[in-house]
């Protein structure tokens, strides 16, 4: 690339950014107004924003990577991600969300459960694992973007880390969630246009839809063979039903992610920024075709590049990218690319990785000031008075700098899934009680929680394959990577972990007491 005219570029995208952010700093005067935007965002701004956040370079650069090994299966989850990401989210629970967190006056998600049922715990405990563990899935966004910049700036990888950290912290600093959201509209603007020409140009490169897909049929072939035995049947098909493939695929990737996104603080948080139902129903719309241009162009075109790379190479995408899941997405764009798309999309993966840590940033210094610290009666550390919730930024970005160093190579939509589902395991019931059911009670909402979140957490210590054998645990315990054989070793967590969460929140719930009076029903006769 032309550093001439990519610095140019570069500058003015980051004077825009800059100017966004100062907007937002000048617009935040109240505390209200760092943590959820004064509650009177623009319901368009919302949606770019939920989605560019929702949409990072998890989803372009490690879910795109990841459906060129699996193949356009993972279409499904960006059917789940618009049906349940989108509309659910918005109109079903992002409403009830709005108006709880409204009358409870709650500003973060951890102390909008907390509050809904009365316990300090829950809000410390909820924000605890937001502060300890979105880490790791914060730094893998940041690995996508700075993956990108290594292979087409030929950027050392620090440096490219470095860089995009610091920009990030900066922004979140200064302006809080106002300055997060306008910052990821732009943004969002930005990935739309530069998705929707790379899903034009690849069906192109590949002969148009129809002969793109029979091409791809075509050469099923080529799939390795381990991926043959591990039940892959072709980039246009299923895995074999039951194969440990397939269950990767479907209840990691698909139903983890899919399932999990409901229960993602950091994109409640947003449904707090508006003023009114008809704004979340007015941002339906605009999610929608975010999201389907998003995740549905990249994971078209994952499986996609192993037909161009096998025309012009002889080689499917895996091995043209070193066996890299990770570098799929960047090897296909600089080949068949021109070389000002690689600009545009240079902004599309800055715009990706800065709007959904920015955003991360944001949740886990609310989780360290306001729910952790400021729950516990803590208003200065070492002595100093200091706005907690601003170093919380900077700790959870040394966090997620630190983790990029040590997470493995092609570990980005493992690591998504990680997250996600244990966010669905440990949330979702309480969640979806504080809404619907006026018999859940404190005691049940707090079983639920340790049980879903404590259930995924041994299930990828002891069970799942892939986690397990990294942390060697279980060999160190018991000699062997997992406790059990197939197909508990591909078999996500969440697919037993959440069911076991949402027994206990009912069993517990009735056997607690009758209906839950908690600070919730005595203060707001109104039931929602």
């Amino acid at each position: 690339m032309n550093l001439g005219v990519l610095i140019p570029i570069c500058l003015v995208y980051i004077g825009i950014m800059s100017g966004l952010a100062y907007y937002g700093y000048k617009k935040t005067t109240t505390e209200a107004d760092y943590l959820v935007g004064g509650r009177n965002i623009h319901p368009a701004v919302m949606a770019l924003s939920y989605g560019a956040t929702f949409i990072s370079t998890s989803a372009i650069i490690g879910f795109g990577g990841a459906a060129g090994v699996f193949g356009m299966g993972l279409l499904w989850l960006a059917f789940l991600n618009i049906v349940l990401g989108i509309f659910v989210a918005f109109a079903i629970f992002g409403t009830r969300i709005r108006r709880l967190s409204l009358e409870l006056d709650a500003s973060t998600f951890p102390t909008l459960l907390g509050k809904r049922y009365g316990s300090d715990f829950i809000t410390v405990f909820a924000g605890a694992m937001i502060f300890v563990l979105m880490p790791a899935y914060t730094s893998i966004v940041l690995i996508g973007g700075a993956r990108f910049l290594e292979e087409s700036l030929a950027m050392n990888f620090n440096i490219a880390l470095l860089i995009l950290a610091l920009i990030i912290a900066l922004y979140v600093i200064s302006g809080g969630i106002k300055a997060v959201m306008y910052t990821d509209a732009f943004g969002a603007v930005i990935m739309l246009l530069g998705m929707a020409i790379f899903l034009f140009v690849t069906y192109k490169a590949v002969g148009g839809v129809v002969d793109g897909h029979a091409g791809l049929s075509a050469i099923k072939d080529l799939v390795p063979q381990p991926l043959v035995d591990g039940g892959h049947l072709g980039w246009t098909s299923m895995p074999a039903l039951g194969s440990p493939l397939w269950w990767t695929m479907v209840s990691t990737i698909i139903m983890g992610v899919g399932i999990g996104v409901l229960a993602q603080p950091q994109l409640a948080m947003r449904c707090m920024t508006v003023k009114d139902d008809r704004a979340l129903y007015r941002s339906v719309l605009v999610g929608g075709i975010f999201i389907l241009f998003m995740t549905g162009a990249a994971f078209a075109i994952g499986p996609l590049s192993n037909l161009y790379f096998y025309n012009t190479t002889g080689e499917i995408a895996l091995t043209a990218a070193g066996g890299n899941t990770d570098l799929i997405i960047p090897k296909f764009i600089n080949a068949i690319m021109p070389e000002w798309f690689i600009y545009l999309f240079t902004l599309t993966l800055l715009s990706a990785t800065i709007s959904t840590v920015s955003s991360l940033i944001h949740v886990q210094a609310t989780a360290f000031g306001q729910d952790i610290l400021k729950t516990m009666g803590v208003s200065k550390l070492f002595g100093m008075k200091m706005n907690l919730t601003r170093l919380g930024v900077i700790l959870g970005m040394f966090a997620a700098i630190v983790l990029a160093y040590l997470l493995p190579a092609g570990v980005i939509a493992t690591a998504t899934a990680f997250w996600f589902g244990i966010c669905g395991a440990a949330f979702l019931p309480a969640l979806i009680g504080a809404f619907y059911w006026k018999g859940a009670t404190k005691a049940g909402a707090i079983s639920s929680i340790i049980t879903g979140f404590s259930a995924s957490i041994l299930g990828f210590i002891f069970l799942h394959q892939k986690e397990a054998a990294a942390l060697g645990v279980s060999k160190a315990l018991f000699g062997k990577d997992t406790l059990f054989a197939f197909p508990w070793t591909h078999i996500d967590p969440l697919f037993y972990a959440l069911p076991l969460s949402t027994t206990v929140f009912i069993v517990v719930s009735a056997l607690s007491g009758t209906k839950a009076k908690d600070v919730y029903d005595e203060q707001h006769k109104e039931a929602l």
